[in-house]
């Protein structure tokens, strides 16, 4: 936990360090099998309870907070290839950044392996040396403020609707990442360091030693 509120610390706006988070979610794809009733007159839209299964997608969702700046990527799956190629697009726009801090959770593809099988061994170390990594605790997700931007995807890009196919699943996340970059849509986070402590017990000055 102390990794992740580290970033907290750097949170504010910083050109030289800012601070991204990313998560990844799972999208199922789905087609109508009937044409679904338009909106009339006193009329609401009527869907078809019935559809076909067309294979599933993952979506990249990354921000930073405090610029409002998104970063949402459509890809066929959730693999090691896919999240180095994501991070390079992301280092790709802090070109005069120091370092990005990267808040993220703890898969076995989040690590610098992935970035050395897809780009070698020398350009691999350069981009992940990009970045300073802030993995969130096990159960602890929730301290991830992409998890709050996943939720606005959820709920404003995919609603209740059904998406049948992996480019109009691409077509609909750069609409919707255009329009909240554009309004600069920010992420108030108000969990502090303070409230942690409070939160998980634990002193200012407590040292975390290790059982081993």
């Amino acid at each position: 936990m102390r990794n992740t509120s580290g970033a907290w610390r750097t949170s504010w706006l910083s050109e030289r360090e800012p601070v991204v988070c990313m998560d990844e979610k799972p999208v199922v794809l789905h087609a109508d099998l009937r044409p679904p009733r338009p909106l009339g007159p006193g009329r609401e839209l009527r869907r078809d309870s019935e559809y076909e299964r067309r294979g599933s997608a993952n979506v990249f969702c990354g921000v930073e907070p405090k610029a409002g700046r998104h970063f949402t990527k459509t890809t066929p799956d959730r693999s090691s290839p896919e999240f180095a190629d994501y991070l390079l697009e992301i280092a790709e726009q802090y070109p005069e950044a120091d370092t990005i801090h990267l808040v993220l959770d703890n898969l076995s593809w989040h690590s610098q392996k992935a970035m050395v099988e897809r780009y070698g061994e020398k350009a691999g170390g350069w981009l992940w040396e990009r970045f300073t990594l802030h993995y969130t605790p096990r159960h602890g997700s929730w301290l991830n403020q992409a998890e709050i931007a996943i939720s606005l995807f959820s709920r404003q890009c995919l609603g209740r609707r059904r998406i049948a196919s992996l480019r109009e699943l691409r077509r609909e996340a750069r609409a919707w990442n255009r329009r909240v970059n554009r309004h600069r849509i920010k992420i108030d986070w108000r969990f502090t360091r303070r409230k942690a402590r409070r939160k998980f017990g634990y002193e200012r000055n407590q040292i975390m030693r290790s059982e081993t």
